[in-house]
């Protein structure tokens, strides 16, 4: 066996210690963490035998959902249906053309260059007239829920 050869042999051992380091280490903490795992769980089966917490849920949000109202706005000869009252007020207070801006924008996700052309602006000033809308939005949206205080 030449000297090279020694050498590349070597070389395969000291590799293959190294990686057998490696995965013993890596099987250790594989171990630790569910063995940690397991102690801050809770079995199901036991919750259910020893606790007699049901195996069963509810789901609140459908149940919920049932009783409430939907206001509809028509805008672009479609309609929408907006669970708030507020809003739907508010949208009601804007022109017509308000109102077809903020819907391409929000739900028909149209950028602001294509709602420009199609009123003959620019995008940058469609992009400055949605601004404006939404500030007269929340104008109008803080004026219906502001409730003066009663004195007593």
């Amino acid at each position: 066996m030449t000297e090279h050869e020694k050498y590349q042999e070597h070389i395969r051992h000291t590799h293959d210690a190294f990686c057998k380091t490696v995965i013993r280490h890596a099987a250790i903490d594989a171990a630790r963490s569910i063995r940690s795992r397991r102690k801050r769980e809770i079995s199901l089966e036991y919750l259910i035998e020893e606790k007699h917490y049901p195996f069963s849920t509810t789901d609140k949000y459908f149940a919920e959902q049932s009783g409430m109202t939907s206001y509809p706005l028509f805008v672009c000869g479609q309609m929408v249906l907006l669970e708030s009252p507020e809003l739907a007020a508010a949208l009601s207070a804007l022109s017509q053309m308000e109102q077809e801006i903020i819907f391409l924008y929000y739900f028909q996700r149209l950028t602001h260059r294509e709602i420009g052309r199609r009123y003959g602006r620019a995008g940058n000033t469609t992009g400055r007239r949605i601004q404006m809308i939404l500030r007269r939005l929340r104008a109008e949206l803080e004026g219906l829920s502001y409730e003066p205080a009663t004195s007593l």
